[in-house]
């Protein structure tokens, strides 16, 4: 019925943050600007809006991502756990099938309280995969610099598609650069057609990662599951580590393994935080229920 009340459930992996709509029986359409609105400071407050559809290809549900800046996005690592906890949740099984605009995710409950495991498909690595505006033989090192020729600040990163755009720069201090301040001018650089997810990654052991990600159309953020799937599998290919993998993100550790069948596995934790309606000619909202499982 039009101006109904809008369900939604806020939800975060490793403070990665989500308001999740269902619209498996009815449609739930908000505009950009609404998007921009609830997803601000002050307001619900999230990096992506995630709305639950029916699927086409026969999987458990079709989930479409905004970013908190009204623009759709392909993938998205963390609201595919978090989706598959809810969908999981509801049959009663130990695995879901969630299509997505960059394919289908296969996810698995791992028998860990609230902890879900995620088959994010195989990564790409062609320079029109990617995509990049230029041909690159080899995207393990690209040329891109940030800074002054003599004395760059950033410079050769990896790239990788996990679904979306990734630029991985390797550094000694993940936190020695202002990414807040260098990360949107990356992310609209000329050589991504589709701007990029911005990372700064500093291996520290052949099984561990630490990464920071300023993720395209959403900002700094505390947690992105495919910058670490993207961060993990450059290091492995430019043999920085082994093929299973701890990265640790601002909001916490996801374990990365990429198997010999070439699909990357990543593993970590999700929290259902409320749930809440919305007025959708207002965007008045309210907590109905915390900590709703």
């Amino acid at each position: 019925m039009a101006g109904a009340p809008l369900r939604f459930r806020k939800m975060n992996g490793l403070g990665n943050t989500f308001a999740v709509f269902d619209a498996r029986k009815e449609p739930v359409v908000l505009a950009p600007a609404a998007i921009r609105a609830l997803g601000a400071e002050g307001a619900i407050g999230f990096d992506q809006m995630i709305t639950l559809e029916p699927s086409s290809g026969g999987a458990d549900v079709f989930m479409r991502i905004h970013n908190k800046d009204g623009g759709e996005v392909d993938a998205c690592g963390n609201a595919t756990r978090c989706i598959a906890w809810l969908l999981m949740g509801e049959s009663g099984r130990d695995s879901a099938d969630i299509e997505t605009n960059a394919g289908l995710l296969r996810a698995f409950d791992t028998g860990v309280a609230e902890t879900v495991a995620v088959d994010m498909g195989e990564p790409r690595f062609g320079w029109r995969e990617i995509p990049l505006a230029r041909a690159f033989e080899d995207t393990r090192t690209i040329d891109l610099t940030f800074g002054p020729v003599d004395a760059p600040v950033l410079s050769a990163p990896s790239a990788v598609s996990m679904g979306n755009p990734h630029a991985i720069f390797w550094v000694d201090d993940v936190n020695a650069v202002d990414l807040a301040r260098i990360g949107p001018i990356l992310e609209h650089h000329p050589l991504f057609p589709a701007r990029a997810n911005i990372s700064l990654a500093h291996v520290t052991a052949r099984d561990a990662i630490t990464l920071r990600t300023w993720e395209r159309g959403a900002g700094l953020t505390r947690a992105c599951g495919t910058a670490a799937c993207a961060a993990a599998v450059a290091a492995m290919r430019k043999g920085l580590t082994d093929r299973d993998v701890t990265v640790t993100l601002p909001g916490g550790p996801l374990r990365i393994a990429w198997r010999a069948d070439n699909h990357v596995i990543m593993t970590g934790p999700i929290e259902s935080e409320f749930e809440g309606t919305i007025d959708p000619a207002t965007l008045a909202w309210s907590v109905t229920e915390k900590g709703a499982a």
